[in-house]
């Protein structure tokens, strides 16, 4: 393969991740953009910055979305304006002929290594990182592809395939004035089903808990309206669904910090649980829900009484998903008493220390 292939594959990377971000990045716009960052020159950071503008964009929510995506993605490696690329003439065939005889360019292998920065990035312990990797995390959620799960309805509809639906035939052979016509089919429909998203806000979880809500607030927000229902937990129970519906992730995330009164307090998972499931249990937003359980299972209360509510919950719960921090590192066991207590009444334990585990996270729960 050779260099240019490889730049290309970075910009088009961008592209569809600028897709899953919400920008409704055609193809026709992608290679506009290719072909007016092989003009501008691929060192020139403001340059490639304002061709995905011009190409991508259609709208001031694309320019911003664009510009949280584009940090992310490309990172500080590029060159300033003016350096590299700006070396490269304007027509696309030298571009070819510098490609083609290996050596490339400094704005090629510059993209190259951003691109390998932010693939190293979403593999990295998030409590682990630095002040400006989580703000360049932070605009990677972005890029997260969100599908809610669905369950199937009593209602029935028009397809291609499935029960005979003998009403609509004879109607259709009706018409026809009685002549054979073509035999129609239907199914059971579907529609979204719920997802409700704990998040264990006590002191063990702190290095995580900016992360998680950030992550729910990107399922909240890529899926559709009211199926996304998110609570805190720790010392007690705190509804903050509303907080993040706030477009911007920091102005909700501030917001939610403003709902939640017992951040890096203590753990009573048991005892927040039960209150959860008194009142949004049976009859309420738990009932038939994906219910996703983020904690590492520290519990100071009594784990016995975990296990009960915990039982309670998967009897209600269409399925139920545990997301500990510590699930993916080097050496873990589960021997904390509540995961041992939990483990029983749970359909998935996943890992949920990096963005990439996070991806697999999303992906169990719209298998669901």
């Amino acid at each position: 393969m050779t260099v240019l292939h490889q730049a290309d594959e970075v910009l088009l990377g961008f592209t569809r991740a600028l897709r899953s971000a919400g920008v409704p990045v055609t193809q026709d716009r992608a290679q506009a953009y290719l072909d007016a960052v092989a003009v501008v020159g691929l060192g020139d950071r403001r340059a490639t910055r304002s061709a995905g503008r011009a190409t991508l964009c259609s709208s001031p929510d694309d320019v911003e979305r664009h510009d949280r995506v584009f940090d992310a993605w490309f990172g500080e490696e590029l060159p300033a304006p003016g350096a590299g690329g700006r070396e490269r003439p304007p027509q696309p065939a030298p571009v070819l002929d510098d490609a083609e005889d290996g050596t490339g360019g400094d704005g090629d292998q510059l993209l190259r290594v951003a691109a390998s920065a932010t693939e190293v990035l979403r593999h990295r312990d998030v409590a682990e990182l630095s002040a400006g990797e989580r703000q360049r995390l932070a605009a990677l959620f972005a890029t997260l592809p969100v599908r809610s799960p669905r369950r199937r309805t009593a209602r029935r509809v028009a397809s291609h395939r499935g029960a005979v639906d003998a009403s609509r035939t004879l109607r259709a052979s009706l018409r026809r004035m009685g002549e054979p016509a073509e035999i129609r089919w239907r199914r059971r429909g579907t529609r979204p089903r719920r997802v409700v998203l704990l998040v264990d806000v006590s002191g063990s979880m702190s290095g995580y808990t900016d992360a998680l809500l950030r992550l729910a607030h990107r399922i909240g927000h890529g899926s559709g309206p009211g199926q996304v229902e998110t609570f805190t937990l720790g010392t007690r129970l705190t509804h903050v669904t509303r907080a993040l519906r706030l477009r911007d992730p920091d102005r909700a995330l501030a917001a939610a910090g403003e709902a939640v009164p017992d951040w890096s307090g203590g753990t009573r998972l048991g005892e927040t649980l039960q209150a959860f499931l008194d009142r949004w249990g049976r009859r309420g937003v738990a009932r038939g829900a994906v219910v996703v359980v983020f904690s590492d299972g520290w519990e100071r209360g009594d784990a016995a009484l975990l296990g009960r509510q915990m039982e309670r919950l998967h009897r209600v719960a269409h399925r139920v998903v545990w997301v500990n921090p510590h699930r993916g590192k080097a050496g873990y066991l589960p021997l904390q008493g509540g995961i041992v207590a939990a483990l029983p009444h749970v359909d998935d334990f996943l890992a949920g220390h990096s963005l990439a585990t996070f991806a697999d996270l999303v992906e169990v729960i719209g298998r669901a």
